[in-house]
């Protein structure tokens, strides 16, 4: 059992070189806008336009730096405004994952998978896992207690690396359940075996 801060994460996009290229030009460099809590990533000052044949989100923040692929993350009730049914997935698992339209100041691309619901997630770094046991793809709980909402989530999976910073990231639909504005503090309470 121990303490971690819980934070809430909104609707955003990872790019990948290539289409970053085309939705804003070859050669073009993302501006970072401000530092993020885990090491080395930041929101930049660019946006995007996510598109579906029912609805859009004007203004969808990019997160840096560059990926392999390029991966659109949203909550259920975003996807609902969409009209589409994406899994929730691991970061990076775009199996079976939805389409969207990405448009950008100088180019669109049609993303034929990419949009997941972002699994809850722990991440942690190396000496804080073997600190207190956990490993990768460990699934764990995480009280909250909030001022008039307090609440456990289950099934958070923990992700490991020497990179990371220890710290449980929500989508907003989980963020406004435990009456979270951006962060809080949380208590991972038990440990399921991996799998």
């Amino acid at each position: 059992m121990f303490k971690t801060i819980v934070e809430v994460s909104a609707r955003h996009v990872h790019l990948s070189q290539k289409h970053l290229d085309c939705l804003f030009g070859q050669g073009y460099q993302i501006k970072k806008l401000k530092d993020l809590s885990q090491p080395g990533m930041f929101s930049t000052q660019e946006t995007l336009v996510v598109e579906t044949i029912k609805n859009k989100f004007n203004n969808v923040r990019i997160i840096g730096p560059l990926r392999n692929q390029t991966q659109v993350e949203i909550s259920k009730s975003d996807a609902y405004y969409l009209g589409i049914n994406p899994p929730i997935r691991k970061s990076g698992d775009l199996t079976g994952s939805e389409k969207c339209k990405l448009i950008g100041p100088k180019g669109e691309i049609d993303l034929e998978k990419g949009v997941i619901v972002a699994q809850r997630h722990l991440h942690l770094d190396l000496q804080t896992a073997e600190q207190y046991n956990l490993k990768n793809n460990q699934l764990v709980s995480v009280k909250i207690d909030s001022e008039k909402r307090s609440i456990t989530f289950h099934q958070i999976i923990t992700r490991v690396s020497a990179e990371f910073k220890p710290a449980i990231h929500l989508d907003t639909d989980e963020g406004n359940a435990a009456g979270i504005k951006q962060i809080e503090q949380g208590i991972v309470l038990k440990n399921n075996e991996p799998r």
